[in-house]
């Protein structure tokens, strides 16, 4: 009898039209684009990548609670990565699970008309889908979309960084038959993709592959401090105070402890991947900073339903993610508005 994940899968071969999603986003494919990053590691590998390729200018970072952007810029003239973002007029590119029940859209779902994402494109919800939501990283679909585009050469160290982020190397073992059917619908059988060196190449035997995560991993340690891994730039506190700043007079700077620490992990993804570290592409200073309201279904003692679910997007956030199938965090836009 097959098994649960198997009934769920039944059907879903469908594959991605790269042509047709990027005809839609062309702005993936431009060069000297401005970007947001989320500052964790897939967030620093997607901007590593784009700053590499298409010499894309990193100039901030958002959590969910706190902002950093450039001074005078505005979130118009830049690509979220590693995070959608709920604004008609904004574009980004993320990977979470955002909708609830396919059957009953919120009537204000064109809010992401400007975003590029896995499980809407496959219209997988929360409610039916939850189990076969995309398991990978926003790096490993970037690189799909890509790798349509250009020649993307990737490094045998690359792996490490690639399997590390969002923690891959678990999923790839746990969910197999998701992480299979997610590759055929990235087409990452197809000769000239990226993705096939990453996931089926046969030169990476399980120890080799080891060796290569404990070289990645004795690096990125090498970096961590109290309360801090370093593998990502910690831009705020659990409370939303903001962490790692300095301010002068209206123009706030990530502190050069914090910068050093970052920097040094980037270098460390750049001689793993073999993708240059654009040091002037990367701002660290003459911020301006926002701060948001974080929140949770759980800390609210809310469950996960179609009305909740409804009241939530009444409120206009400006991201959520469905972390679970019991939990949605969402951040509302106060006390601070985009600029």
């Amino acid at each position: 009898m097959p098994s649960r994940i198997q009934q769920l899968l039944e059907g879903r071969d469908n594959s991605i039209d790269y042509e047709e999603l990027i005809n839609k986003h062309s702005w993936i494919v431009e060069k000297d684009v401005n970007c947001i990053l989320s500052p964790d590691s897939d967030g620093l590998l997607c901007g590593l990548l784009m700053s590499h390729l298409l010499n894309w200018k990193i100039k901030g970072f958002y959590d969910g609670k706190v902002m950093l952007l450039e001074k005078g810029l505005s979130v118009k003239d830049c690509v979220f990565l590693d995070m959608e973002i709920f604004r008609k007029d904004v574009r980004s590119f993320g990977h979470h699970m955002l909708l609830f029940n396919r059957n009953s859209k919120p009537t204000n779902w064109e809010n992401f008309e400007n975003c590029i994402q896995p499980n809407n494109l496959r219209e997988y919800d929360g409610l039916h889908d939850f189990r076969l939501k995309y398991p990978l990283a926003t790096i490993h679909m970037l690189l799909g979309i890509l790798g349509h585009k250009f020649k993307i050469k990737i490094d045998e160290k690359a792996i490490a960084p690639l399997f590390f982020t969002d923690g891959t190397f678990n999923v790839l073992f746990s969910y197999p038959e998701n992480v299979l059917n997610w590759l055929n619908f990235l087409k990452a059988t197809e000769e000239d993709s990226p993705l096939k060196t990453i996931f089926l190449s046969e030169k990476h035997s399980v120890y080799n592959l080891m060796l290569e995560m404990d070289n990645f991993f004795r690096g990125r340690d090498e970096i961590t401090v109290a309360r801090e891994r370093g593998d990502r730039l910690r831009i705020s506190q659990k409370d939303g105070t903001p962490y790692n700043l300095e301010k002068h007079n209206s123009t706030y700077f990530i502190s050069e402890e914090a910068v050093s620490r970052i920097k040094r992990f980037i270098q460390i993804l750049s001689e793993f991947t073999g993708w240059k570290f654009k040091e002037e592409n990367w701002l660290w200073e003459s911020f301006d900073l926002f701060r948001f309201t974080k929140g949770d279904f759980k800390g609210n003692s809310k469950r996960v339903n179609s009305q909740n679910y409804a009241e939530l997007l009444k409120k206009n956030p400006l991201s959520w993610a469905m972390t679970s199938g019991d939990n949605i965090e969402y951040t509302l836009e106060e006390p601070d508005m985009l600029p």
